[in-house]
């Protein structure tokens, strides 16, 4: 039946029934917690997806190696991160592989994918949470490009270490930094790093911030002291 959905998958297309290709999710679900079948899994995967196959079969085939994929995946779903029609959903699935080096792919791809898909992997990065990627961002804050400093600043938000929180500070001030910077705090607060939250916010309810910030600032403040007391 596995051997059949993977020959259905050749010729799977956008409004194509997908009922026979339904043995690979069933193959998908119970791999978990088998290895051997797990690896097997990925490597058919990957096989389809280095072939001649439809967009929406090599979408399918990311959707499913970000549940069993690996490390070993990770070189095939980098190729893509440049390419418009697939980048989305190769970052789909680096997203959820663990290991050092899907942030590494990542982090790698943004010397050559296009400022349009800049930001998305930006975002990814953010999501994995790793703060190896916190040089990386820091250097994008510099971009020309408005959309792609943006998604820097709210990836290093999104990381929420003190090390981001010292990125966003020597950054040029700006909406898009302040508000990355109280996401940052808030990270920092949650963690129970209070003197780290603290010097965020102590900073960023100066008089010469506006307005909401200085009040979300004075509330991250208050929240500092109660968990101090």
């Amino acid at each position: 039946m596995l051997n059949e959905a993977f020959e259905a998958l050749k010729k799977y297309d956008w409004g194509t029934d997908r009922s026979p290709l339904a043995p690979i999710e069933d193959a998908v679900a119970s791999s978990h917690g088998k290895e051997s079948d797990r690896k097997d899994l990925e490597s058919r995967l990957l096989k389809s997806l280095e072939s001649d196959i439809s967009r929406d079969a090599k979408d399918y085939v990311c959707r499913k190696l970000a549940i069993v994929g690996s490390a070993e995946s990770v070189s095939a779903l980098q190729k893509l991160l440049s390419l418009e029609s697939h980048s989305h959903m190769a970052r789909f699935a680096l997203e959820r592989i663990s290991g050092l080096e899907a942030t590494r792919a990542l982090v790698e791809s943004l010397a050559n994918v296009s400022d349009a898909l800049k930001g998305g992997v930006i975002s990814s990065i953010g999501s994995r949470r790793d703060a190896s990627a916190i040089a990386t961002l820091a250097s994008e804050l510099k971009s020309p490009n408005a959309a792609v400093v943006k998604a820097a600043a709210v990836a290093l938000g999104t990381i929420g270490t003190s090390q981001a929180a010292t990125a966003l500070a020597n950054a040029k001030p700006s909406t898009e930094i302040r508000d990355a910077q109280l996401m940052c705090a808030e990270t920092l607060l949650a963690n129970n790093q209070i003197d780290e939250a603290k010097k965020i916010y102590s900073a960023l309810a100066l008089d010469h911030q506006k307005k909401l910030v200085r009040l979300a600032a004075t509330r991250g403040m208050l929240e500092c002291i109660a968990r101090e007391s």
